[in-house]
């Protein structure tokens, strides 16, 4: 049987006759091509959209042009299924000859494309799917994300630190929810205090309420939540019609669930909600002022953390070719991308180069209405955060 992310012999063999003729041609050429995959349709489009959006952005404010070398950006849609995923991923570097791979919305959609990636030894930069293990899957990835483990212990540190005793865990059921679950089980639990409960959802076409019914039957201090970027307005609308929101269940989560592409169409019901994220477009910082402000004009929507990753990943991409002098080299582009470190709109960053995984401040957050929406506004902050799964090893 073949593994699910095996290639066809036929593809084997033209994707290595390719980069065998494009070896050192690639050094010398004068258009850098990279693939954004990004979901563009679909129950994640969000995530394409904002990934998408600030990539375009980035080079429209930085110019098309780097180290003498043009930038051409080819954006397909995988409709967040994983063999789309990895069917454009061979296209992209057999036919158009793409010098980086990037954008990635979820997790299976970075595993299917990771093996291409050592194959031709190009660089993946992962600008959205946050499950640890990603970078694991392949030398050349690189993550301008974030890892939901690094964004779970704040959150389960404040709750432990402000009269949570006992919590339920609802999470989507794929890599970075399970991520997320265990993470916040066991920072609480270290606290003294307990899970009592354990609740995933499937990705494919959630819905929400039988499993709220739980939590509503077992009467929590709090109920901790994952769910995926573009899915938080749904579970907060099934979240108030199973009156949890006047129940006394305090809703605590990561910030995919009060999504600042979505969280001022939320309403009342989202006030006081506790996060802990890597970014908010309330964010105090001039350079984030100007982010969201360029952002907002040129997409006409308010920037989420994905357009975070995307924007970050592009700046990745432009500094790594500044320090190639414009090589295209895979292994050299991938050498210059460990270790950098940067100001960028969300805070101070990092690539830690053993990992290949970001290094970033995590903030703990309540949604709050300032002139007159809802915004995720900072009030704590844990600083130069690491995954703590790879930290761990």
């Amino acid at each position: 049987m073949t593994s699910r992310f095996a290639f066809s012999r036929r593809a084997a063999i033209a994707l290595g006759g390719a980069l065998v003729l494009a070896g050192s041609p690639a050094l010398a050429q004068e258009t850098v091509k990279i693939g954004l995959i990004l979901p563009m349709t679909g129950p994640s489009a969000s995530t394409g959209r904002q990934v998408e959006a600030a990539a375009k952005l980035y080079i429209a404010e930085k110019g098309a042009t780097v180290a003498g070398k043009k930038i051409e950006l080819i954006v397909k849609d995988d409709t967040g299924t994983p063999d789309v995923t990895r069917r454009i991923a061979q296209e992209l570097l057999v036919n158009d000859k793409v010098s980086v791979l990037a954008g990635f919305g979820l997790t299976p959609l970075a595993f299917a494309a990771a093996p291409l990636a050592t194959q031709s030894k190009t660089p993946m930069v992962v600008m959205a799917a946050a499950t640890s293990s990603i970078t694991e899957q392949s030398p050349y990835i690189v993550r301008t994300s974030f890892t939901l483990p690094q964004v779970t212990i704040g959150i389960a540190d404040w709750a432990s630190k402000n009269g949570v005793k006992k919590a339920m865990s609802l999470v989507t059921d794929y890599g970075p929810g399970i991520d997320a679950e265990k993470t916040f089980k066991e920072r609480l639990t270290a606290a003294g205090g307990e899970v009592i409960g354990e609740v995933r959802v499937p990705l494919r076409n959630p819905d929400f309420a039988p499993f709220l019914q739980r939590v509503s039957d077992a009467k929590p201090d709090a109920l901790f939540v994952f769910v995926p970027s573009g899915f938080g307005s749904q579970f907060m609308k099934q979240f108030v019609e199973r009156g949890l929101d006047k129940s006394g269940v305090r809703l605590i989560a990561t910030g995919d669930v009060t999504d600042d592409d979505q969280v001022d169409s939320m309403g009342d019901v989202a006030l006081g909600t506790v996060t802990s994220h890597h970014y908010s477009a309330n964010h105090n910082s001039p350079e984030n002022k100007a982010f969201v402000a360029a952002f907002t004009k040129a997409a006409n929507m308010r920037p989420n953390f994905m357009a975070m990753g995307g924007w970050d990943g592009m700046n990745l991409i432009y500094e790594a070719l500044k320090k190639t002098n414009g090589s295209t080299d895979g292994t050299a582009l991938l050498e210059a991308m460990k270790g950098m470190s940067w100001t960028s709109p969300r805070g101070p960053i990092s690539i830690d180069p053993k990992t290949r995984d970001i290094v970033q401040n995590v903030y703990v957050r309540k949604v709050e209405r300032v002139d007159g929406q809802l915004y995720n506004v900072e009030f704590s902050t844990f600083e130069a955060v690491a995954d703590p799964v790879k930290a761990a090893k």
